[in-house]
């Protein structure tokens, strides 16, 4: 985590980091004011903190109360040396706790992260920069031996090499990548969690049977989504950038719609329009670009290449960020490496609907086949020794596809989690099976699995298939585990073989896709220093419904986005009109602010929290509707999940308005027990919201020129980062 420090008056100091800002300063007797904790106060409450985590951790798995426990931590100086302490954490417990609860609780403890750091020794390196923004250099902790040179299927290179020139791709483009976690909770499975220090946002997970190939995959990751421009997805990118030569790409182009908003004769083929607008109601209204909002210049197209006969066909930005979201897309060594993998990853998807819609299943992987893969033995071995039984599956359906599966059942909670991968190999879609099921998490996140079902409506419903390709943890049938398997065992085989391998494997897998009749379409992207493709196969690798072009699209951010962002500007009659579509519009009620407009606002704001309804409710106060703003204060207080001191305000805000639309009640009859019950602050703020010398109660000021909107400008700026490189690689062209 990067933790930026700025230099306050006197001996105050700022820390900040993600979205958070703690101020140190040092007592009077050390020349400090004593207006807030020292640094090495702020370490030493954070193993207290973090020990009490880890005991509630403990606790809420097995909804054990936490009222009644106590702890405490204190640090015993060495006399003779004061950099020699023992930190001494004592826990007081209820007499009605178990004794394994006891010691489990006391075992938790021992898992603190600040406590495994301190013991272990963190070293320090200390530098000088000449510029703190423009040092890039990664800041990971895995540094390979760079003569060694380790191979494993599906890679052109070395891993030591494909690490070293991600790296150097990420650091060329000015992008600070830091490790935040590691997980080796199981033998020959390794996950990793990397982030952008400056925008934590953009962030990737990598998964594999070593350290080393984990890195791999998550630095792999990381350059084909930015690459693809997905860490982006949904959200604006401001004025700058919507009126620039080009948003996405140097070679995208923008066509106007027709008359009536007719799909412009330059987007699509025959083939895609058969998918996307069947009906004939797909408009060009429809596919207006959400990032840049930029309506006049038209529909924003992005050019990929039919894999049938090379013809270039252009698809919509917004029917792409619409539908795909990241399916189809990787970076690799070479491209038949990124084709792989791209191509690995849709039929993984597409397979997996399969198999879960029509609730078949699967045949066991025989023992004598598992066995031929130790590594992948004992990871499973792993974890049936925490008490999670393990399914081994052939997801081929008899051999058409190169799919396994590992199922795992949690009898402590009743859940099952189905992890599936795919690669023309045999032993690597079976290992990123496994390494999939527990990339990112601990034994405690398996507590959280959904259990199985009967109900076919359950799995079969839409949004279930989206949550398992978010982290597949969707709703699997009771029927998927019947010993009776709808397909026979095939130990199957699709991989290349010689230096050429992953050139034929992409030839193998672009066959299957012509056996089932499926037009693809591909884009290669090499601006950014590494090579990336993105692959669409319309009515097969979409994630999202094709209906939620017209009924759903993320540009429905453009009636609203300026108006909400202008919002302590607008008059009562543009507020009006914003109110009359937030009603109007079938939005979701708890739906968030952020999410509908696309800014990356704070999370620990107003602005961050702010759902539509809320919104609804500030508009009615402002515009003096106070009964149809405290029907929705109700509405709000009953079903809304907010923060502490927000509910406690239209708490206040709910008493003022009762008072106020009650005509024999007066508000100075009860200010005073409001003020006693509220306070003073919160209580200004209700009333004023009422008088009207408040508005917007929370909501700081903002406009489309992003004012004091951090958070977002941070991703932003990254983005600005690829923009200018392919810029500048554009020139290059030219």
């Amino acid at each position: 985590m990067e933790i930026k420090v700025n230099f306050l008056d006197k001996l105050r100091l700022e820390a900040k980091f993600d979205d958070f800002t703690v101020i140190a300063d040092q007592p009077i007797r050390y020349k400090g004011d004593g207006s807030a904790p020292g640094p090495f106060d702020y370490f030493l409450a954070s193993s207290a903190l973090c020990a009490a985590y880890f005991v509630k951790l403990y606790c809420n798995t097995r909804n054990i109360p936490t009222e009644n426990i106590r702890l405490s931590q204190n640090n015993i100086v060495d006399p003779e040396n004061r950099y020699k302490q023992i930190f001494k954490i004592q826990v007081e417990l209820p007499e009605d706790i178990s004794e394994k609860d006891r010691q489990g609780i006391l075992r938790s403890i021992e898992r603190c992260t600040v406590k495994k750091v301190v013991q272990d020794g963190p070293d320090f390196i200390i530098e000088e920069v000449e510029n703190l923004d423009a040092d890039a250099q990664a800041l990971l902790t895995l540094n390979p031996d760079p003569q060694a040179a380790t191979y494993i299927p599906g890679k052109d290179l070395p891993l030591e090499q494909t690490i070293a020139n991600m790296s150097g791709v990420l650091a060329d483009l000015g992008i600070k990548i830091e490790i935040a976690s590691w997980r080796n909770i199981v033998p020959n499975v390794w996950s990793l969690h990397i982030r952008d220090a400056h925008s934590p946002m953009c962030f990737t997970n990598g998964k594999g049977a070593t350290k080393e190939s984990a890195l791999a995959s998550a630095l792999g990751e990381y350059i084909e989504r930015i690459n693809c421009n997905h860490f982006y997805a949904g959200e604006y990118w401001g004025e700058g950038i919507a009126n620039a030569p080009f948003v996405h790409y140097p070679d995208e182009r923008w066509f106007k719609p027709g008359k009536k908003g007719a799909l412009p004769k330059e987007i699509l083929d025959d083939y895609s329009r058969a998918v996307y607008d069947p009906d004939g109601e797909l408009r060009g209204s429809h596919l207006i670009d959400t990032n840049s909002g930029n309506a006049e210049r038209g529909i924003c197209s992005l050019p990929f290449v039919r894999q049938s006969d090379g013809e270039t066909v252009y698809f919509p930005s917004n029917l792409v960020e619409n539908l795909f979201v990241s399916n189809g897309m990787s970076a690799g060594n070479t491209l038949a490496e990124a084709q792989v993998q791209c191509l690995s990853e849709i039929f993984e998807r597409a397979v997996k609907r399969e198999i879960l819609e029509n609730e078949y299943a699967l045949p066991d992987v025989p023992q004598e086949v598992i066995d031929k893969y130790p590594g992948i033995v004992a990871g499973i071995k792993g974890l049936e020794e925490q008490g999670f039984p393990v399914l081994v599956k052939d997801a081929s359906l008899g051999g058409k596809y190169p799919l396994m599966c590992v199922t795992l059942m949690n009898p402590r909670t009743g859940g099952v989690f189905a992890s599936f991968g795919a690669h023309p190999s045999f032993e690597v879609a079976l290992e990123r099976s496994l390494t999939e099921l527990l990339q990112g998490r601990s034994f405690e996140g398996l507590n959280d699995l959904p259990p199985p079902t009967f109900t076919s409506n359950a799995v079969t419903e839409p949004y279930n298939f989206v949550e398992h390709f978010i982290d597949s943890s969707g709703i699997v049938s009771w029927r998927f585990f019947s010993a009776k398997s709808n397909f026979e065992f095939v130990e199957w085989d699709f991989s290349g073989q010689g230096e050429n391998s992953n050139v034929q494997e992409a030839e193998a897998l672009f066959g299957i896709l012509k056996e089932l009749g499926k037009e693809s379409y591909m884009a290669v992207y090499n601006d950014l220093g590494a090579t990336a493709c993105r692959i669409l196969v319309p009515g097969y690798s979409e994630i999202y419904p094709v209906e939620d072009l017209i009924w759903d699209n993320t540009n429905k951010a453009l009636l609203f986005r300026e108006d909400i962002l202008n919002l302590h500007t607008l008059d009562d009659d543009r507020l009006d009109d914003l109110l009359e579509r937030l009603e109007n519009s079938e939005l979701d009620e708890y739906g968030d602010i952020a999410t509908l407009i696309g800014i990356e606002f704070d999370e620990n704001t107003v602005w961050g929290q702010l759902t539509v309804l809320e919104l609804r409710l500030l508009i009615n106060l402002a515009l003096n509707e106070y009964e149809a703003a405290h029907e929705l204060i109700g509405a709000f207080l009953q079903y809304n999940d907010n923060t502490v001191e927000r509910r406690l305000f239209y708490q206040a805000l709910d008493a003022v308005l009762s008072v106020a639309l009650d005509g024999e009640l007066e508000i100075e009859d009860f200010e005073v027990s409001f003020r006693r019950m509220f306070g003073n602050e919160r209580m200004d703020a209700a009333l004023g919201s009422v008088n009207g010398s408040v508005r917007f109660y929370g909501l700081t000021p903002t406009s489309l020129k992003l004012e004091g909107l951090d958070r977002h400008h941070r991703k932003i700026d990254s983005y600005r980062k690829l923009h200018a490189a392919r810029a500048k690689a554009a020139a290059a062209r030219s």
